[in-house]
């Protein structure tokens, strides 16, 4: 019998969250490979946040137009991997909370993301994403690290 905590198991059904087109191919490039070596099916959500009563930064609709580029971009690097991927656009005031929602709602058997990279100033602006994500969340957490560092 298989641990839980087995890589099959982890990448079994991961939830992939993803930012932009350019975050969702890093993240493929990263995450695809280990999931298709696990005979998993990925979720990928894009969360558009609302701004909670303050006016939002662009239009519901040109954010959703953004969610389905990034979408693509999956649907065209999944297929090099031979993997079937599920999409779901989620909405909320609070990234981590829809993130960790949407995990709950689809049992997701892991939370597998691509930090976004950059500069220590991007890291602290998004680090707390990432650390919230893994403080939170209750399920593994699999942060995976620049394809490039695999090489």
């Amino acid at each position: 019998m298989s641990d839980a905590t087995d890589p099959p198991d982890l990448l079994s059904r991961p939830l992939v969250p993803i930012a932009s087109e350019d975050d969702a191919v890093e993240t493929c490039r990263t995450a695809f490979p280990r999931i298709a070596a696990a005979g998993g099916r990925p979720v990928v959500v894009h969360v558009i946040e609302k701004a909670g009563g303050a006016p939002d930064k662009a239009s519901v609709e040109q954010r959703e137009g953004a969610a389905e580029e990034a979408f693509a971009a999956i649907r065209d690097c999944a297929a090099e991997y031979g993997l079937d991927v599920e999409t779901e656009i989620r909405y909320g005031t609070d990234v981590v909370d829809t993130i960790l929602d949407a995990a709950a709602d689809l049992d997701a058997s892991a939370i597998v993301f691509h930090p976004r990279g950059g500069s220590w100033l991007l890291d602290l602006l998004t680090g707390d994403v990432r650390d919230k994500l893994v403080d939170e969340s209750d399920r593994p957490v699999v942060v995976l690290p620049d394809s490039e560092a695999d090489q």
